[in-house]
């Protein structure tokens, strides 16, 4: 096929990313005139079934929308009810939700590193040849998920979506002595992702450079995870330098003024944008909101790494590098929790008391891929009569349909000559999976379809 004819590039599916989906992209006369990301798992209806549920519910109900981040639902749902209630949980309780959520960044985080994404920089399909020749590697990253998944067991009860979690805290929490022993385990760990981290790093990264807004929690002392408010990075495009790192934040409670969503006809998810414009969350925009309070430990690793110095405001916009972000996010969930564990002390009682009371409560935490944000409406005897939920991955799907287009034009126009189809579905696929899509949470992901006439 000519460099000016157009074509039709199938994709029939999308492997190494969690759900189904498609992406249809239609060339016109050498040009690349759109990439839908069509999203065509079912409607999930969560919002629909959390209506006339008592206030105690969401965090069982909303975990089963995921079973890689069921914890992110579970505190974003918690602390939405509580704020709708007036109640606060700080203290002791408020640090084990923190390492609990930390358990679930740490298994997520790696296994999107080890099994899903370092394929694509090695030259393999899948992580089973990518263990062959690199078995030390692959092992690595489970060892490391284990510790994740450990932290889960021990807070939440179970790996996948934890019985442990109620509205105002936990059914029961540890002892001190309970906790050492996984300590010792998060320490190995914490070994392993710095190795991760210069592994990683050596990778051969193309050079490119996403032109989005970006969109995260920032929480002044703290890398944001479960805490803050959200904050805005503006876009590269139109903005003077000093306008381009600059962070703006806003109220939890604005959220819904500022992130629109709308419905597109080739997805049964919602589309999103920032103030009408598409944005990017997730590790990149993390990394550029709050990456001066890193843990020492991955600050250091950040900077071993050529990310640049996180304290100095450092900006990564190339989400082929967000494998290097990524690693430096478990590292420091890893040293965090340890922390937490050597100040931990058991709190009186494992939860507080949460009331119900006739308003409405929203909040936001920072997702493995991005910021995720609950908001409901309660009746006096704490019925729901109202829920929103707005994934990470909603968010971000115009963003994945931007680097596509940008990314497909770029061998189109290469002086070499137009990529073929092969090269061309290996470019489209790389740049989904870069921004770890969790297309079943979106559902409310590649058949790569590209249209040429």
């Amino acid at each position: 096929m000519s460099h000016r004819g157009s074509r039709v590039l199938r994709l029939e599916a999308l492997a190494r990313v969690e759900g189904e989906g498609a992406l249809h992209l239609t060339v016109r006369d050498g040009r690349v005139t759109a990439a839908r990301l069509g999203i065509y798992e079912p409607p999930r209806f969560f919002e629909a079934f959390l209506r006339g549920r008592g206030h105690t519910e969401p965090p069982d109900i909303t975990a089963r929308i995921c079973g890689i981040c069921p914890v992110a639902y579970q505190m974003t749902a918690c602390q939405a009810i509580e704020r709708a209630c007036g109640t606060t949980v700080d203290g002791q309780l408020a640090a084990l939700r923190r390492l609990l959520y930390y358990g679930e960044w740490i298994e997520s985080q790696t296994l999107h590193i080890h099994l899903l994404h370092a394929p694509d920089f090695l030259g393999h399909p899948s992580a089973i040849e990518l263990a062959r020749e690199q078995r030390a590697a692959v092992e690595r990253g489970l060892r490391i998920k284990q510790a994740g998944n450990a932290i889960l067991e021990q807070l939440g009860g179970r790996a996948v979506h934890p019985v442990n979690v109620r509205v105002g805290g936990f059914y029961q929490v540890p002892s001190p002595a309970q906790l050492r022993p996984l300590a010792e385990r998060l320490r190995r760990a914490r070994d392993d992702a710095l190795e991760t981290v210069r592994w990683v790093a050596g990778f051969d990264f193309p050079d490119y450079a996403c032109d989005y807004a970006l969109l995260a929690l920032r929480d002044p002392g703290h890398y944001a995870v479960d805490s803050g408010a959200p904050a805005v990075m503006a876009a590269l495009s139109g903005a003077d330098p000093e306008r381009a790192t600059a962070v703006h934040g806003f109220a939890v409670e604005r959220f819904e003024e500022r992130v629109g969503e709308r419905q597109v006809p080739y997805s049964t998810a919602l589309h999103s944008t920032l103030d009408g414009r598409p944005c990017l969350t997730g590790s990149l925009a993390r990394y550029a909101i709050s990456g001066r309070w890193l843990h020492p430990v991955a600050a250091e690793a950040a900077r071993a790494a050529g990310l640049g110095d996180p304290a100095a405001g450092t900006v990564c916009r190339n989400p082929f590098r967000s494998i290097i972000v990524r690693a430096v996010e478990v590292t420091h969930a890893l040293a965090d929790a340890l922390r937490i564990i050597a100040a931990y002390e058991q709190p009186p009682h494992p939860y507080t008391e949460v009331p119900p009371s006739r308003a409405t409560g929203c909040a936001a935490t920072e997702a493995p891929r991005g910021l995720l944000y609950h908001r409901y409406t309660l009746r006096a005897d704490g019925t729901l009569t109202s829920a929103r939920i707005v994934p990470p991955t909603a968010q971000n799907q115009a963003a994945i349909e931007g680097d596509v287009r940008r990314l497909a034009q770029s061998l189109l126009d290469r002086p070499g000559g137009p990529a073929g189809d092969d090269e061309l579905t290996r470019l489209c696929e790389r740049a989904v999976r870069n921004h770890d899509p969790c297309i079943s949470c979106a559902a409310h992901f590649l058949d790569l379809t590209v249209d040429r006439r």
